[in-house]
């Protein structure tokens, strides 16, 4: 079996689409199709010996295919299908490099914007002589007419030649017979007009698709072609970033991009890393932290090793997701591509019935039916419906994308809306995911003195709870003689010449050091969910300290968000039960569910969706991947630059942010909405001009209006997800933070 891909720019509509399917089809060999329209890409499982039968079957109905290589280029045109156009023209090159795609494309060059001009000038000349008593028939009239349809409208009826050839009721095919049968029924002015607002209204589509293109082809701009990579002689060379490998040491200057991902090995900056985590303020780098590609380098000078090479960073994997999302079908686009394989030849179907049934039963004149019949076929093309919803969609993945929240398809985000419970797992998504002191409560001394003696003791230790302790004091340190270890209990050794320990409940009780004091407060701490440690010189209690995982400031918004929009919340944390209630109390969490294991929480994931129906499920895309997979919509959080989280969710929140998940619920919702408004605006608008039509109020031009202007207004609606998304995060040319805010 063989997969080819390819870039061909005159498909950017379901009526190409079509063709291609007819035309492939029918070829010995080929398996399977799979059509990214959006990107002017198809893809072709095979079993023949080469790919020459496929290329050759393609060009020969008009769809020249070019070699796309995955995820490195991008289409030069939007493919308005035009021989005048640039990114159309023979010989023109199917593709540009992703890292040097231009910020804006030609569609149709100005000739034929002259051209379009001229034949639309002709086209209401004639029908302006006719309203002033001229024949529809004159000489003056045709010629003027048939002058206007060579200009303007030879490329759609070459078109719909190819749809004819290959029994493809299309878009194309139907506005053809439109104007063959305006003109033979003499309403030479009337078919002029229609082909004029036909190509007029494919090139003002061509532009709002190539928007919704640029949406996502931005994502490809973000990291340099180059990179600064210091020689093995120390010295500093420019190197194209695709040719640099794991390990090399690079440079970035101040306002620089990042070409690659790496740790940083010198210097301190902020860096701007919105592009990949959606944050709003630059983020603090030093000595050891890991840094992205695409992110803008602050105010000082960077150095950091390549932890791979351009394939494989964060970027490079958010933008091949994006890809593949764009490629899966939502729930709303399949029911549209089923109800369109039915719906237009049932309308062809309409239109012939409508044109012979009155004459043949009725006696009515046959010009006035068939007129009829060609204004049904006019408006009977469902480009708007299909269009719209893939458009719609991958405006929402490119939105989503730019907030740092990488949703893998577009069967996600429209789930995203119905989601009814949100389950979410403790350590390192309500809380920091490492351990801070919380409370000090000396019982003898004073605060800076117990917590000296106590951080001098654990400098010894790695537990984490010791070094949450050590962290906690930034003074000076006591020396300490004899330390030891005692496994599962605490810490020994000696200041000052006398004896100290430090540990659990269980290790005071065996030092005899438990009063009904420090039973007061180890119960205090105990119930809200502390890890609470004691401080004894010999057999005197001097201190309790509680350390604890505690919420991100984040949380308690995002928990309130949640609940603002209807959202019910649950715990399902591997900690006991006390600990889980007392951090879900903390952050307003409805339901807290304690001391489970893996399989445990895929259960209660299980059980709630039996429950609710919809449940999503947020984790960090390791220990938590059986529930992430039960759930309906799997989220990972803080996913930048973990692969496994990215391959684990359904949706891979990029920052360690839990705002980000009713972020991306609004976003669903808001999607859903405007998928919902494009239905109704293109059916609707459908039906209105069917009426119309059967009642001969409607002309041809009238239809053509009518369809293309619902496929714009559909268009442009779903374009308003990227709109209105606020400052272009990704845009290449966004100035780089001059200051650390973080």
């Amino acid at each position: 079996m063989t997969t080819r891909s390819f870039t061909i720019l005159a498909m950017d509509c379901p009526a190409e689409e079509a063709v291609i399917r007819r035309c492939l089809g029918a070829l010995v060999g080929v398996t399977s199709l799979s059509f990214d329209l959006l990107n002017q890409r198809l893809t072709v499982d095979h079993t023949l010996a080469s790919d020459a039968p496929i290329v050759d079957a393609l060009t020969d109905v008009g769809m020249a295919p070019e070699p796309a290589a995955r995820g490195a280029e991008v289409p030069r045109s939007s493919g308005c299908g035009s021989d005048a156009c640039e990114g159309c023209a023979p010989g023109a090159s199917a593709s540009v490099p992703a890292a040097r795609a231009p910020a804006a494309r030609v569609i149709a060059s100005r000739g034929t914007w002259a051209r379009l001009a001229v034949a639309g000038a002709l086209a209401f000349g004639a029908e302006a002589a006719v309203w002033a008593g001229v024949r529809e028939t004159a000489a003056l009239v045709v010629a003027m007419a048939l002058a206007s349809i060579a200009l303007g409208g030879l490329p759609t009826l070459r078109k719909g030649l190819t749809a004819l050839r290959t029994f493809t009721l299309n878009i194309n095919l139907l506005m053809s017979t439109a104007v063959l049968g305006a003109a033979a029924l003499g309403q030479w002015p009337e078919a002029a007009v229609v082909v004029f607002l036909f190509a007029v209204a494919e090139l003002i589509e061509a532009y709002s698709l190539e928007r919704a293109r640029r949406a996502v082809r931005s994502l490809m701009t973000l990291s340099p072609d180059t990179a600064s990579v210091k020689g093995e002689d120390g010295a500093w060379r420019e190197t194209e970033s695709a040719r640099v490998t794991a390990g090399a040491t690079v440079r970035v200057r101040p306002g620089e991009r990042l070409p690659l991902d790496g740790v940083v090995t010198a210097g301190a900056s902020s860096v701007d890393q919105a592009p990949i985590t959606g944050e709003s303020v630059a983020v603090a780098k030093g000595v050891g932290d890991t840094v992205f590609a695409g992110s803008i380098n602050g105010e000082g000078l960077l150095e950091f090793r390549t932890t791979g090479g351009r394939d494989d960073t964060t970027l490079a994997r958010i933008v091949r997701s994006v890809q593949e999302a764009q490629a899966q079908r939502a729930p709303t686009q399949r029911f549209v591509d089923r109800f369109a394989q039915r719906y237009t030849p049932a309308i062809f179907g309409l239109a012939t019935l409508v044109a012979v049934l009155p004459p043949l039963l009725f006696h009515q004149p046959l010009s006035v039916w068939v007129s009829k019949a060609l204004v049904l076929l006019v408006i009977a093309c469902p480009c708007a419906l299909v269009i719209s919803t893939p458009l719609t969609i991958v405006s929402g993945l490119a939105v989503a994308a730019r907030r740092g929240i990488l949703v893998k398809g577009g069967v996600h985000l429209e789930q995203g809306r119905a989601l009814t419970v949100v389950a979410l797992d403790k350590t390192g998504t309500i809380t920091e995911g490492r351990p801070r002191l919380v409370e000090v409560v000396p019982l003898v001394g004073t605060h800076d003195e117990v917590l000296r003696l106590a951080a001098s003791l654990d400098a010894g230790s790695d537990h984490p709870v010791a070094r949450a302790v050590t962290a906690a004091w930034s003074g000076g340190l006591d020396p300490v003689e004899g330390f030891a270890a005692v496994p599962g209990r605490g810490v020994r050794g000696r200041v000052g010449g006398e004896a100290y320990a430090l540990g659990n409940h269980r290790f005071v009780e065996a030092e005899g050091a438990c009063g009904p004091g420090v039973e007061a407060a180890l119960r205090a701490q105990e119930a809200q969910g502390r890890t609470a440690a004691v401080l004894m010189r010999g057999r005197v209690a001097l201190a309790v300290l509680a350390v604890a995982d505690v919420p991100r400031e984040t949380s308690v918004q995002a928990l309130r968000e949640l609940h603002a929009l209807g959202v019910r919340t649950v715990l399902l944390s591997g900690d006991n039960q006390v600990t889980a209630e007392a951090i879900a109390r903390a952050v307003g969490i409805d339901d807290a569910r304690g001391e489970l294991l893996p399989e445990e929480k895929r259960a209660a994931i299980e059980a709630l969706r039996a429950e609710h129906g919809s449940v999503g499920m947020v984790g960090d895309g390791v220990n938590d991947a059986p529930a992430l997979a039960a759930a309906t919509v799997g989220f990972a959080m803080g996913a930048a630059g973990t692969d496994t989280a990215m391959e684990t969710a359904d949706v891979a929140l990029m920052r360690d942010d839990l705002r980000s998940l009713p972020e991306f619920i609004r976003l669903s919702r808001r999607t859903a909405a405007i998928l919902k408004q494009n239905l109704a605006l293109a059916i609707g608008s459908k039906a209105v001009f069917f009426v119309l039509a059967l009642l001969g109020v409607a002309t041809m031009w009238m239809a053509v209006l009518a369809d293309m202007g619902a496929t714009l207004v559909v268009v442009a609606n779903g374009l308003r997800l990227v709109a209105s998304d606020g400052p272009a995060l990704l845009d290449p040319h966004r100035p780089a933070p001059t200051a650390s805010r973080a």
